[in-house]
């Protein structure tokens, strides 16, 4: 459903006011005092987070941020602060970022953290957004949408819990039991929980009594200036923790294509040391070798998988870009036309449907997608603002060398893995010891199905061949083109059109024949712009994409396949202890990567997850193992990226 951003308003003397989050507070510092005493002094903050790892906080109603800025503030203040501070926040109905910046210009003792805030803020898409501020150290996590359902969708461990007065108040008293079991599911031992709440009002009574059923032991403390009390509560359950932080973090990781180089980089921002090899002289050798990749969502009017997935991974994507000042990139748009006018009404009505801002996806029109492109075509569709090409060996490059906690040994392979000692080694060819770790993690691409732990995935590697059109015959593109496959605008002297797609053919050379395809497609989509070109004359390049039979990515702990059954369950799938694996992106490595390698790192931490838990489940390894896996489906023939 889409989302419904909601509506500043200011009172007459000019406070800033969200009706949909309540009433206007008495004053702004009022606002600011009211937003500590609840539920920091409530939550009995900074003292619980003090000389901790990680701490996680969950908001149910991040509004105008305030809550979050004051915590902010407080954290940063504290010689003795956590080492991470998760901050997991839901909100129905966000505002912009320049909403939040006009609001928050009331609060000028925030204005360095609040304008760090906005940089950072998402475009308005439903799902999770991860922000990455102070450094990496403070994670902001946004789940926008219903809130209800953003409380099932979430896996967290949580420390301490925000409960936004309004919230109780608009959920029906039916819905109460379910919103406190919601939380309660989330709690670590020893949780709070702190809101302020009308003691009067029925709602309150309701609350109290789902919260003590659900093993939150309560109890009230005064408000201040005049404000309702605040109601407090601490969880008692002693279950198990389940998210328990690792002791050692040390990895090492094989393969330094796009997944690999992506997944070291967020472990070293995560404080591990990592070591990464690859049988290649150089990163992003392998199928991540391409001159340039088409970095672009593919959305769809249902909002499937597919579509939540590639949406999450594309945002991820461009802010992960734009910190890693070396990695090539250029946000010149994507526009994806439609292949017949049937397909391009599809495409409008999906841009409709979806309701995503302009800078994200809009439709246009043939007219408009003509005057984009400097020549007329038969058909609109998708135009990306924000797409555009990355030279993936540039990111994967910048990605390695973005921490002196990473070493990469280039020209290094690895013949077998094997467990030992609690951790795995990776031995060569004549069974010396490369490198070992108490975690490894295998990105090998194509090839990650020789090692005997992923021999069993049914990952294929699909052949893929790109031209390169010489800067003198290229077509003077503004942006890259998609259609029936894909043309680039020249990069370092040479226009990308591609790609063919061919399963279980291990040819490495470059074939006249797929010159020929890639020209064609290229002539359906602009009629007239290859007559000149001869595709003998066509250098290019031929990469091997690592395919998952339903084209999602595999990421996560690997099954003991051995030991697993069909009617085993996911949760309870028997995996081998530290072997993990980031595999599967097929043509979409750009895409995938940055999210991907943010989903390993938050399970490897036990820490909240960048994805709800569908989606988290849809590219765990162990899903081909367990009863109802999905069959290899037919290949896209106008697959594009790396």
């Amino acid at each position: 459903m889409p989302l419904q951003p909601a509506c500043l308003e200011f009172t007459p003397d000019g406070l800033p006011f969200p009706p949909a989050h309540g009433a206007a507070h008495q004053s702004v510092a009022g606002a600011l005092a009211q937003a500590r005493h609840v539920f920091i002094v409530g939550n009995d903050l900074p003292a619980r987070w003090q000389d901790r790892d990680r701490f996680v906080i969950l908001e149910t109603g991040f509004g105008l941020g305030l809550a979050f800025l004051a915590t902010w503030q407080a954290w940063c203040g504290d010689p003795r602060a956590c080492r991470r501070l998760h901050f997991v926040s839901l909100e129905q109905h966000p505002f912009t970022a320049d909403d939040l910046g006009r609001a928050h210009a009331a609060w000028p003792e925030l204005a360095e953290l609040a304008g760090e805030l906005q940089a950072a803020w998402p475009p308005l898409t439903p799902g999770i957004h991860r922000l990455h501020l102070a450094g990496g150290r403070l994670i902001l996590t946004l789940v926008f949408g219903n809130t209800a359902q953003g409380l099932r969708s979430i896996d967290a461990a949580v420390d301490a819990f925000y409960l936004d007065h309004s919230l109780p108040a608009r959920a029906p008293e039916s819905s109460m039991p379910d919103l406190c079991r919601a939380l309660a599911r989330l709690a670590a031992p020893g949780a709070t929980l702190a809101t302020e709440l009308c003691p009067s009002a029925p709602v309150a009574r309701h609350l109290r009594e789902a919260l003590a059923a659900v093993e939150f032991d309560l109890e009230e403390r005064p408000g201040i200036a005049g404000n309702f009390p605040t109601l407090l509560g601490r969880f008692r359950s002693r279950r198990p923790f389940r998210h328990k932080p690792p002791a050692d973090r040390r990895a090492l990781i094989i393969g330094a294509g796009i997944a690999g180089s992506t997944a070291a980089h967020r472990l070293a921002a995560a404080g591990w040391q990592v070591t990464v090899l690859d049988a290649n002289g150089a990163a992003g050798d392998g199928a991540s070798g391409n001159l340039a990749g088409v970095l672009r969502p593919l959305p769809s009017g249902d909002d499937n998988r597919l579509s939540r997935l590639t949406r999450a991974g594309y945002l991820a994507s461009r802010t992960l870009l734009q910190t890693l000042p070396s990695a090539r990139w250029s946000a010149c748009g994507v526009l994806h036309l439609g292949r017949e006018p049937a397909h391009e009404a599809q495409q409008r009505k999906a841009v409709e449907a979806l309701a995503w801002p302009e800078t994200v996806i809009r439709y246009v029109t043939a007219e408009e997608a003509g005057a984009l492109l400097g020549r007329s075509v038969t058909t609109g569709g998708w135009l990306f603002p924000g797409g555009g090409w990355v030279k993936p060996s540039s990111l994967c490059a910048a990605a390695l060398a973005s921490s002196d906690r990473i070493t990469f040994r280039a020209n290094t392979p690895v013949a077998r893995l094997q467990a030992a000692g609690g951790g795995w080694q990776a031995l060569a060819e004549n069974g010396t010891l490369i490198a070992d770790a108490p975690v490894a993690v295998i990105a090998g691409g194509a090839a990650a199905t020789r090692f005997e732990q992923l021999a069993w995935l049914p990952q294929r590697a699909a052949r893929g061949q790109v031209s390169h059109i010489p800067a003198a015959s290229a077509l003077p593109l503004p942006m890259v083109l998609c259609k029936y496959g894909y043309a680039a605008p020249v990069v370092d002297g040479w226009q990308l059109v591609g790609a063919t797609l061919q399963f279980g053919d291990g040819d490495a050379s470059l074939r006249l024949a797929d010159h020929q395809d890639n020209l064609a497609r290229l002539e359906m989509m602009l009629p007239g712009s290859t007559s000149a070109i001869d595709p003998s004359t066509l250098g290019g390049r031929v990469g091997f994409r690592p395919m998952s039979p339903d084209r999602l990515p595999i990421v996560g702990p690997v099954p003991d396949s051995a030991a697993a059954t069909p009617n085993c369950r996911l949760n309870s799938l028997p995996r081998l202890p530290g072997l993990w694996c980031i595999q599967g992106f097929g043509a979409r490595g750009i895409v995938w990567s940055a999210l991907m390698a943010d989903l390993l790192v938050s399970r490897l931490e036990g820490e909240p997850l960048p994805l709800e838990n569908d989606l988290a489940a849809a590219v765990d390894p162990g899903r081909f193992l367990i009863k109802g896996s999905r069959r290899p489906g037919a290949a896209d023939p106008a697959d594009d990226g790396v």
